[in-house]
């Protein structure tokens, strides 16, 4: 169930119409990277490691599992890390740390769940420089930091980049608004990551645009909104009526996740963080709401006022190939910013 548009999966009369708007838009992003890559805009350069989890598209690829995975993997490793995002959608604009029981309406949706899956310090803000100073100074025991977005905030120098992206694709290929591109695809990255099987017109030029790795992301279990620490066993929810809820990138991701586990849902695709208010899932003859972690962390004030129903989140994890951690490690290593404590 893709989300792009139909004039961006492939090239239509709109997205013709719209080509001249989007090569200016090409120019001017050229112009920009350029004047950074030239040092004539300046960069903050911190005095630990970044790491940028971006993508080029437009829209939601599966970058918060990545992002999860990867502190996962850098505390194994010794590393501190900590966290930065802009708090989409949250109505702070200045940075501010985030924690687990923030409200997600003020850090944003993303942010309070990285707080609560991560375990680590996370600041939120649009300036993700002024972020990340702030995050350090508050946390000075941090060695290594993970942007979750970002690939174009070019303010914030970075150590490594890796671009997610998923089924979808590149679309058309074109930049906005003509296409769902951000940047040029073939802009080069230190890693991509293709959350699911590839695009069939991606297979080709993956293998030229330098390293690419394969992720899925897996269902670990549910838990009831209004008791997050115990676990739901997914046996216990065949034979009721079930409803499913996604906002984000792609619905149809998490609708074939439940699919494959045995669940039958009405289903109920709502845009990339969505907003829930309790008319949204007012739904009828409905025994229980499904839906994902990002999304409920939005929902548990609704569900601790309805008691006639059940309401539970999906967690889910990414698995990689472990040579995708290797060359991240092996690139810190080099990194010169320091090394993890000992």
């Amino acid at each position: 169930m893709p989300t792009f548009p139909e004039f961006w999966l492939r090239p239509t009369a709109v997205s013709c119409a719209l080509l001249p708007i989007a090569w200016l838009f090409c120019a001017a992003t050229a112009v920009r990277r350029g004047l950074y890559r030239l040092r004539l805009l300046p960069s903050v350069r911190l005095p630990v490691p970044v790491i940028v989890v971006g993508n080029l598209l437009v829209g939601g690829t599966g970058k918060t599992p990545l992002v999860l995975a990867l502190i996962d993997e850098l505390r194994r490793a010794g590393y501190r890390p900590g966290v930065i995002t802009r708090g989409y959608r949250g109505r702070s604009r200045s940075p501010a740390l985030v924690s687990a029981g923030d409200d997600p309406a003020k850090a944003g949706d993303e942010a309070v769940l990285l707080a609560r899956r991560g375990g680590c310090p996370v600041c939120a803000g649009s300036d993700r420089a002024a972020s990340a100073r702030l995050l350090l100074r508050t946390h000075p025991e941090c060695d290594v930091l993970l942007s979750d977005d970002g690939l174009q905030h070019y303010r914030l120098a970075r150590d490594l980049e890796i671009s997610v992206e998923d089924r979808r694709g590149h679309g058309n290929g074109w930049m906005r608004p003509a296409g769902p591109l951000r940047e040029p695809g073939g802009r080069r990255v230190d890693a991509r990551v293709v959350n699911g099987e590839p695009h069939a017109s991606r297979l080709g030029a993956l293998g030229r645009e330098g390293p690419w790795f394969r992720m899925s992301v897996e269902p670990q279990g549910f838990h009831a909104l209004e008791a997050p620490g115990i676990p739901v066993s997914a046996g216990a929810l065949p034979g009721i009526r079930l409803h499913a809820v996604a906002g984000i990138g792609d619905p149809g991701r998490f609708f074939s996740m439940l699919r494959a586990m045995g669940l039958h849902a009405t289903q109920h695709a709502f845009p990339d963080h969505h907003a829930f208010r309790a008319e949204d899932l007012d739904f009828p003859e409905c025994d229980a709401v499904l839906m994902t972690e990002k999304d409920a962390v939005k929902c548990e004030r609704l569900a601790r006022k309805d008691a006639r129903r059940g309401w539970y989140a999906l967690q889910v994890g990414a698995r990689l190939d472990p040579s995708f951690f290797d060359l991240i490690l092996t690139r810190l290593q080099g990194a010169h910013h320091g090394h993890p404590a000992a």
